[in-house]
């Protein structure tokens, strides 16, 4: 009895295999088969990051929407470690430190988007680029979550998965988000 009470009290004074954190931000643009659109987007997340874009292609052909195996038809960038808590903290003020519960899912996963990226910090307005958004996915992630990524996997267990409110009380110590309904 004494044992798991303790442990529970571990849990709580800060166990570091408890401990949350960001494993990855990826951003998004999304052109469907407008090359123009495509262009403007991976220009829009070079400006925010400093960074390349990889474009992503379609796999399946869907003649009524125009799209063809390897067309282009989105880009996309994935930042981690320190990079990618900064941004965050810029593109959430750019959404003013709100969020809704309806952006966290039930695997510790946080997705928003932005309609104007005019809205982030250090970002000026490009007339080449016009106006434009694009939608934001963070990962959350405890430590000992490698072993789903490794060559013999092993499932994560139960009580270890991040669960819909520690992502929204992480988000909240970290970032000072305010949650509307």
């Amino acid at each position: 009895m004494e044992k798991q009470k303790s442990a529970k009290k571990g849990e709580k004074s800060g166990n570091p295999m408890r401990r949350i954190k960001i494993e990855k931000i990826t951003l998004n643009i999304g052109a469907g088969n407008d090359q123009t659109k495509l262009d403007k987007g991976v220009k829009l997340i070079k400006n925010i990051t400093h960074m390349n874009p990889v474009k992503t292609v379609t796999n399946k052909r869907i003649p009524t929407w125009g799209l063809r195996p390897g067309l282009p038809i989105g880009c996309k960038l994935t930042l981690r470690g320190e990079s990618a808590t900064k941004l965050l903290a810029r593109l959430l003020e750019a959404k003013d430190k709100t969020l809704r519960r309806s952006n966290f899912d039930n695997n510790g996963n946080v997705c928003f988007g932005l309609n104007e990226y005019i809205d982030i910090p250090d970002v000026k307005y490009d007339p080449e680029i016009g106006i434009i958004g694009l939608q934001v996915c963070v990962t959350l992630e405890r430590s000992g979550f490698c072993i789903k990524r490794k060559k013999i996997r092993s499932e994560i267990g139960a009580k270890h998965k991040i669960k819909k409110e520690e992502s929204i009380n992480f988000m909240t110590e970290s970032f000072k988000i305010k949650l509307e309904e």
